[in-house]
């Protein structure tokens, strides 16, 4: 971070299903070095060749990141702390809110609504214009962290955009406020439906929103920001909150938008579209960065494999200290891959934690899926094609030529499974074109190997798992890369490089 994100010392557990008990005890694979070109058929335990004595493994590569700042302790040090943000995140031009609004507890708490010290928003007649903030009173007057019995109500956005910025905050950093209700249509939603070439940004600190009836085509964090053109950039961040219920616990459509994600909890969806529901949906936004943030509890089908924790289409992916489970929250375990990501495009992930409980389904095949069925995103998102054409073969050291491709890098990724999974990560064939009039590709299985640009590395994997990659494209298991293609490991050259690319 450009400003040293710190490590607040929060511990991100939830309680896991009782089917993680039978989890099995940790193994170890993936040490030595492979491509899928070496590797057996699906489904086939990898097995490391014997290695003469005099030849020792080489250690796989490292990650190059940032050290951390001390963990904040007092509120004042929360406060600092969130006045830093991601390098690539540009923060200079934003006005302060022009509304600002104090909510108070135990007032709010006996009428079933917001109760206001001063500044009332229902003297904006619904409509806010130049941005807003709102504080809630972390505490009630017994001093317990409030709970405030309804989702939050907020005022349609109106006027120039440039420049807004709409924030929602506890009055007290670093201690959380809930919003808890069982409406059908509760939710947080950022709506600013027109944003053009404006500059955007949203802020949620210390919030935990609890939606259990939540069942229509919302998410409880909703960020309702289509579209867009460069310069034009909305930009989200979420910081020490807990997400449950909704259609999607959180939803970002496709546009210029950059989410960051923060020591938080994404405790689990409510809707009830089986197949298309997911604990997180992201779609062909810009960027999205998670660092120290738990997912679980998407809503499985005891009759349907169901969604994924996490389906993430965003063009440039990065997972830092990430855990995702299948433990359920309404229903069964989803048997879906836990994250649904895309070849396309960029990731870099480092402690990537996965954890898969039993379930009534039979389990898909694959823990993380790099699909390439479908282009989510702009197409102006994408500095290369993303189907097969004849002006792109891979180069007979796909290693070396690592800035001409799509990439995926993993590090320290961590599987724990009721079972030796078949494989870790699926990096899926390209097509040849796609369906007139759609984004949806097709002729995928029908190119060759040199024909596809994408390449995803893996590091130091382990876990109860038999191989780290599926048999598909182009995937390499601890791989020695010369000097030149280092920058790969390094978390911010690789950002910049992502991002250069199409000029942001």
């Amino acid at each position: 971070m450009g400003r040293g994100i710190a490590r607040p010392a929060l511990k991100l557990t939830l309680p896991l299903a009782a089917g993680l008990a039978v989890l099995g005890v940790i193994g170890c694979s993936g040490l030595g070095s492979e491509s899928n070109a070496q590797t057996a058929a699906r489904g086939t335990p990898q097995r490391a060749a014997p290695v003469p004595a005099q030849t020792p493994l080489q250690p796989p590569l490292q990650p190059v990141v940032p050290a951390d700042m001390p963990a904040p302790q007092s509120p004042a040090e929360f406060a600092a702390h969130d006045q830093s943000y991601p390098f690539y995140m540009p923060m200079q031009g934003l006005r302060r809110p022009a509304n600002r609004f104090f909510v108070k507890c135990d007032a709010s708490q006996a009428a079933g609504r917001e109760v206001y010290q001063g500044n009332d928003a229902a003297s904006l007649y619904g409509r806010a214009e130049g941005g807003y903030e709102y504080v809630y009173e972390a505490r009630d007057r017994t001093g317990r962290p409030c709970v405030y019995p309804f989702a939050p109500t907020l005022p349609n956005i109106i006027g120039n955009l440039d420049g807004t910025q709409y924030i929602f905050r506890s009055s007290i950093p670093g201690e959380r406020v809930t919003f808890r209700t069982g409406n059908e249509w509760a939710a947080l939603p950022m709506r600013a439906l027109e944003m053009g070439r404006n500059r955007i940004h949203f802020e949620m600190r210390d919030i935990e929103l609890d939606f259990p009836g939540a069942i229509q085509p919302m998410g409880a964090l909703h960020l309702e920001t289509y579209g867009g053109a460069p310069p034009g950039l909305f930009t989200a961040v979420v910081r020490r909150s807990k997400i449950f219920g909704g259609k999607n616990a959180i939803f970002a459509p496709g546009g210029e938008t950059m989410l960051y994600i923060e020591d938080s909890e994404i405790a689990g969806n409510v809707g009830t579209n089986a197949d298309q529901e997911h604990g997180t949906y992201i779609n062909g936004t810009l960027v999205s960065h998670f660092r120290n943030v738990h997912w679980q509890g998407q809503q499985g089908w005891s009759n349907v494999a169901s969604g994924h924790q996490l389906k993430d289409k965003a063009y440039l992916r990065i997972y830092e200290n990430v855990t995702v489970s299948n433990a359920p929250g309404r229903g069964s375990p989803s048997a879906m891959p836990l994250i649904d990501a895309s070849s396309f495009g960029f990731t870099w992930a480092n402690g990537l934690r996965i954890e898969r409980v039993p379930m009534p389904q039979e389990p898909r095949e694959g823990l993380v899926d790099l699909r390439s069925e479908i282009l989510y995103g702009n197409p102006q998102h994408y500095p290369w094609p993303v189907i097969a054409t004849a002006d792109w073969r891979m180069p007979p050291d796909a290693l070396k030529a690592l800035d001409q491709v799509y990439l995926s890098v993993f590090f320290n990724t961590s599987v724990r499974s009721f079972r030796n999974e078949p494989f870790v990560f699926a990096q899926r064939p390209w097509g040849r074109g796609f369906e007139p009039g759609t984004a949806t590709v097709v002729g995928e299985g029908f190119t060759t190997r040199a024909e596809q640009r994408a390449v995803s590395l893996a590091f130091g994997t382990r876990g109860t798992f038999g191989k780290v990659y599926s048999p598909d494209g182009w995937t390499f298991v601890n791989p020695r890369l010369s000097d030149e293609m280092l920058w790969v490991a390094d978390r911010d050259a690789f950002i910049r490089h992502a991002l250069g690319l199409i000029g942001r």
